[in-house]
């Protein structure tokens, strides 16, 4: 019989999986990505009330360069099941490893923190959780539901993981739950899946997004991309018209800032004059709402945005009303 005994001190690594990786280059940022540390008074605000509720954001576990405007007006996206993910995807900075129990208070306890911040429009996501038989489902739908009952004014919108080879059941858990916004990020082009997201598959994705307008058309759908990591205009566009072939409503696009140095190296920095073009490029193939910036991650002005998303469907709808008369 042997016995281990790990004489290892401090803290384990954020990513061991990516430790035996050789150092990347990190790029200088341009000043168009350049961004104010946080600090304000409201900033502070936010995090107190998010620390007192014991509650874990996204904001902080994947470095999100918008931390500081977003807390500042009291806007934070919550990360359910815990900090630790069974994925290790090359771009993300969340940790990898063997996630915790689920916590049964939690629903409860981001319900009560939403109610308290006064969300008028609330953003949901997770860690992915390939350990468990439905990946989390039923939680994230407790989730859902506890908000409406804690802050019926309040819109919701959920960013969720693939849900690979979990039952077809799982996924629609969380579509009958009724979310305002389902959003699940395709992240980048196919042909760097294997590379940058590994442990997903593209067209399960696209798949999963599909399969929401099936079950609930009426549901807002919304998926998002990083560019610099290589990919071409010309793949970018494509994935624009898987996206619209599966009925995505709202489109996100933004630059991919690389962690650390074991991360997936960024390719280049894509400039604000080409963010516009693919801006205009998406809005002439038929989405409801594009947001395409350096700057844009799938929660930024997630709330201004949605009250957009409305709008757009209902002048979409005149004009169809219109059309047929």
């Amino acid at each position: 019989m042997a016995t281990v005994i790990d004489t290892r001190t401090g803290a384990r690594p954020r990513h061991p999986e990516k430790q035996s990786r050789p150092d990347t280059p990190i790029l200088r940022k341009p000043e168009w990505l350049r961004v104010r540390a946080p600090g304000s008074p409201g900033y502070s605000a936010t995090r107190e009330i998010v620390k007192a509720h014991g509650l874990t954001t996204v904001c902080e576990e994947a470095a999100c360069p918008n931390i500081g405007e977003c807390w500042t007006q009291n806007h934070a996206t919550m990360m359910i099941m815990g900090e630790v993910c069974t994925r290790a995807c090359a771009f993300c900075n969340v940790t990898t490893g063997k996630p915790d129990a689920l916590d049964p208070t939690e629903p409860a306890r981001v319900a009560d923190a939403v109610a308290k911040m006064g969300l008028k429009h609330v953003v949901i996501t997770s860690v992915d959780r390939d350990d468990l038989a439905d990946g989390g489902a039923a939680h994230f739908a407790e989730v859902v539901r506890a908000i409406r009952a804690a802050a019926p004014a309040t819109t919701v919108e959920i960013l969720t993981p693939d849900f690979l080879r979990k039952p077809v059941s799982a996924a629609e858990l969380i579509i009958d739950a009724k979310p305002d916004v389902f959003n699940h990020n395709l992240e980048t082009v196919p042909r760097l899946y294997l590379s940058i997201r590994p442990g997903a598959r593209y067209y399960h994705s696209l798949r999963l997004l599909e399969r929401v307008k099936e079950r609930d058309p009426n549901q807002f759908t919304k998926s998002g991309l990083m560019v610099g990591l290589g990919e071409t205009k010309e793949e970018v566009m494509q994935v624009m018209d898987d996206m619209r072939s599966a009925g995505v409503d709202f489109l996100t696009i933004g630059q991919y800032l690389q962690p650390t140095r074991k991360h997936a190296a960024i390719d280049r920095f894509v400039t604000p004059d080409e963010f516009k073009a693919y801006e205009e490029i998406a809005r002439a193939k038929g989405f409801l709402m594009v947001s395409a910036s350096p700057l844009t991650r799938s929660s930024h002005h997630a709330g201004e945005d949605f009250a957009r998303l409305k709008a757009a469907r209902l002048a979409q709808d005149s004009r169809a009303k219109d059309a047929a008369l």
